[in-house]
């Protein structure tokens, strides 16, 4: 099988069984999902939409939290993983935010990285979800899944992983295809055990061939 039919089977495979894939990060604006994606590193999203309700009602716009004392937010947030850290780099997201962006969160990848706590990762999911640029956002999950499929090879970073996703992956459903690794790395193709015998692209995947003899 081609590199190119190993992506044809992908799509038409997400297509047909999650034609519509979505963060199960929950927000309500830009600044929201902002917020969130920078808690949910090294932290589910079941435990950061356990957080961020009260965290929002404190801190509804980013005005809000840029004025913030440290100890005040840390307490919101310290139950997820790193918050001494997050607590530092949400502040300092929102008074960039506010002072240089007049509190609008920008659309551009580049600009979005200028802001304290937002990475290459962080900057696409923003572009993409928010903004459906095609931006392909590498997580643990994405980097795992498209190793595992073939879909990358020998890719050793997150970017060169973006790089090769991007290439073979059309504009138009890299934003939908952010969302099928995700989940299918978060519900079927988990780290320790993968569910193989549940997956249903195991005709095209190299992991399953591999270990499966």
């Amino acid at each position: 099988m081609t590199k190119k039919e190993k992506y044809q089977y992908f799509i038409d495979y997400f297509k047909a069984h999650m034609p519509e894939a979505e963060t199960e990060l929950r927000y309500e604006s830009p600044y929201q999902l902002l917020v969130s994606v920078i808690l949910s590193a090294q932290c589910t999203d079941k435990r950061v939409n356990l957080i961020t309700p009260l965290f929002f009602k404190r801190y509804p716009i980013a005005e809000k939290l840029a004025v913030a004392p440290q100890e005040e937010v840390f307490e919101f947030i310290k139950s997820c993983s790193y918050p001494n850290n997050k607590t530092k780099s949400l502040i300092g997201m929102a008074k960039v935010l506010t002072e240089d962006f007049k509190g609008v969160v920008p659309s551009d990848i580049d600009q979005l990285q200028k802001m304290p706590g937002v990475g290459r990762k962080t900057a696409n999911v923003i572009a993409s979800v928010i903004y459906r640029k095609p931006a392909m956002a590498v997580d643990t999950h994405v980097f795992r899944v498209s190793a595992r499929l073939g879909l990358t090879t020998n890719a050793k970073t997150p970017l060169a992983a973006e790089k090769q996703l991007v290439m073979h992956i059309p504009e138009e459903l890299i934003h939908l295809a952010h969302h099928w690794l995700i989940l299918h790395g978060r519900y079927t193709c988990i780290a320790r055990k993968p569910k193989c015998e549940r997956c249903g692209l195991k005709d095209i995947c190299t992991f399953y061939k591999k270990n499966s003899l």
